[in-house]
């Protein structure tokens, strides 16, 4: 061993060990070893840092960006409310969307159908009332599974193929991987919808209640022109009401409250449902059921915001300008293109339509404003406003634009007519242009120690490999396969590529461990497409860490986990994964 090998590999040895000992965040430590590594000598100062512009690095700020454009467009809900239900177990729910991934992934580059279904997960947990930590993670391992069933389902397939053309003459065709794939993934989605989600830590069962424990508003919606329940009752809502978390208190018509919640009172247009829901709820209500903000007016007003339009929460003082009077009084709207979704007060409830109520000394006001004057508003109103909550508005009148924008680039992507990183770029250039998602919050959406532990990891990977590290690896496997059985030897390759993985990015992975596989069947004189189909699997299966697949990568920061959190899951489904591909690729792919 050389000594750049020698202290690179001591750099990873202790990057693992601080990182699994988990006093220091991740980033943290991943960043103190690329630094080690330059002032060392190992890492060239010309490339310490080109692991920030690596794609790698910029799929996944792309993508949570792209997920976040897929929420506030109302496109998620879509899904959610069509496909999942909340209240089912966690086991139920890991096999439906772990199936629903594996196929997406199977035919769409795997990172893009997690980028499409990790906030359908995040938002089903939340309305279960349980972390996402407890979901994500299975997601993430099942959309990886589904991409080794194609030539198109994950970078290391193609990869391959590739070499494979460079070597034997002849490329693997689409659907080659599938035999060894299928059987591999449904092992894998077996264990982890029953098995793998319990070794997570801190996951259990949804406890229930998360969103009851919110503020519950009194707000309005009205029924717009040609709205498809017109001339249906109010009772036709409680279904999509009920499911949403929102109850209906009554109906207001020509400005007056009937009597009664009026549940069997057909509706007409104009006509403004009066309900009690907390904010998120209430938004779900909204955009499911295409209502409107009180009146077109108001709407017009609004569709001016140059940010978009963000919910505001405040507290009405003694000094308030509302406090005594009406919304309408003080010319909320006209004046401040402010809306009042909501009024909560503790001890009575709100019985009136609520722009025509006398608001209170305490009362807890919902406000839908323009985002660049939300100070503005605030301070006008003399009210204090409460922690942010992160409470975003769903414009559904962008779904169609948003998902159309994504299914074009994954198209584009999956075809290789665009690589992913720009196709994922145009998409968040669309967002951004259209205002699906606002321009303040383009950069808030991106999990910046995530990016900063791939920035810093991609480079001591790269410098490993350029030292020779790789190769060292691959010489010591041909030492020890050789005289013994060409399984054996097969085993032994996919192990080193698994552990590979672990450390470098799968792609690169691949790239090291296929020319190795083809020598050690020349050496053997055994059908190569048997080791190339073994390093296919092994090295897509980066189940141990955060860093060895984007998709790992993508839930370390919205699921809230620790590095060293993934083998507990990951360890197992790897001797899971060895134990069924290895005979599955002798078996298909036979040695002779």
């Amino acid at each position: 061993m050389t000594t750049d090998q020698i202290i690179l590999f001591a750099l990873f040895g202790g990057v693992f060990a601080f990182l699994l000992w988990g006093r220091f965040r991740y980033d943290i430590v991943a960043f103190a070893a690329l630094l080690l590594g330059v002032i060392l000598g190992v890492i060239p100062k010309e490339e310490a840092f080109a692991g920030f512009g690596h794609p790698a690095t910029i799929v996944v700020a792309l993508v949570l960006v792209v997920s976040a454009g897929l929420v506030r467009s109302g496109a998620v809900m879509l899904i959610t409310r069509t496909m999942i239900d909340a209240g089912r177990g966690i086991g139920s729910h890991i096999s439906i969307m772990g199936g629903i991934g594996a196929v997406l992934s199977a035919f769409m580059n795997n990172v893009a159908a997690l980028a499409l279904l990790m906030p359908v997960d995040i938002a089903t947990a939340r309305k279960a009332g349980r972390l996402p930590s407890a979901t994500l993670m299975p997601l993430s391992f099942a959309t990886i599974l589904g991409g080794m069933i194609t030539l198109i389902g994950t970078p290391p397939n193609i990869v391959i193929a590739g070499i494979r053309q460079d070597h034997l003459g002849q490329s693997f065709a689409m659907f080659d991987f599938a035999p060894v794939g299928l059987v591999t993934a449904a092992a894998g989605l077996l264990f982890v919808a029953l098995i793998g989600w319990r070794l997570i830590p801190g996951t259990g069962e949804a406890q229930g209640g998360g969103e009851k424990d919110l503020t519950s508003y009194v707000a309005e919606l009205t029924v717009p022109k040609d709205h498809p329940r017109i001339g249906k009752p109010v009772s036709d809502f409680s279904d999509v009401a009920e499911e949403t978390g929102v109850h209906i208190i009554g109906l207001i018509r020509d400005g007056r409250r009937m009597f009664g919640s009026a549940r069997h009172v057909g509706l007409k247009d104009g006509d403004s449902l009066l309900l009690e829901a907390e904010p998120a709820a209430l938004d779900e209500f909204r955009a499911s059921e295409g209502l409107d903000f009180s009146d077109d007016r108001r709407m017009t007003l609004l569709d001016a915001a140059d940010q978009g339009l963000s919910l505001v929460e405040v507290v009405v003082t003694d000094g308030s300008r509302i406090n005594g009077r009406t919304s309408q009084a003080i010319g909320m709207t006209w004046r401040q293109r402010t809306v009042l979704m909501g009024i909560a007060r503790k001890g009575r409830r709100i019985t009136e339509r609520v722009r025509s109520t006398n608001v209170r000394s305490g009362d807890i006001l919902l406000l839908l404003t323009p985002t660049e004057q939300v100070e503005e508003v605030v301070a006008w109103l003399g009210a204090l406003p409460l922690a942010d909550r992160g409470l975003a508005v769903t414009e559904n009148r962008k779904i169609w634009p948003a998902a159309a924008l994504f299914l074009a680039a994954v198209i584009g992507a999956s075809f290789g007519l665009v690589d992913l990183t720009v196709a994922l770029g145009v998409v968040v250039l669309g967002y951004a242009l259209t205002r699906i998602v606002p321009l303040h919050e383009l950069y808030t959406h991106v999990e910046w120690p995530v990016v900063v532990l791939l920035g810093s990891m991609i480079p001591l990977g790269a410098a490993l490999e350029d030292a020779g590290g790789t190769e060292l690896i691959a010489g010591w496997l041909n030492g020890i396969a050789t005289g013994q059985p060409a399984w054996v030897a097969l085993l032994l390759l996919m192990i080193v590529t698994m552990v590979l993985s672990a450390i470098l990015n799968n792609t690169a992975t691949a790239i090291v461990a296929a020319p190795v596989g083809i020598e050690m069947a020349y050496a053997l004189d055994v059908d190569p497409d048997s080791f190339l189909i073994a390093v296919a699997v092994a090295a897509s299966c980066a189940f141990l860490t955060p860093i060895g697949h984007k998709n790992n990568t993508l839930i370390l920061g919205p699921g809230g986990y620790r590095f060293g959190d993934y083998w507990r899951m990951g360890l197992p489904l790897t001797v899971l994964i060895l134990a069924v591909a290895l005979p599955a690729t002798l078996f298909f792919w036979p040695l002779r």
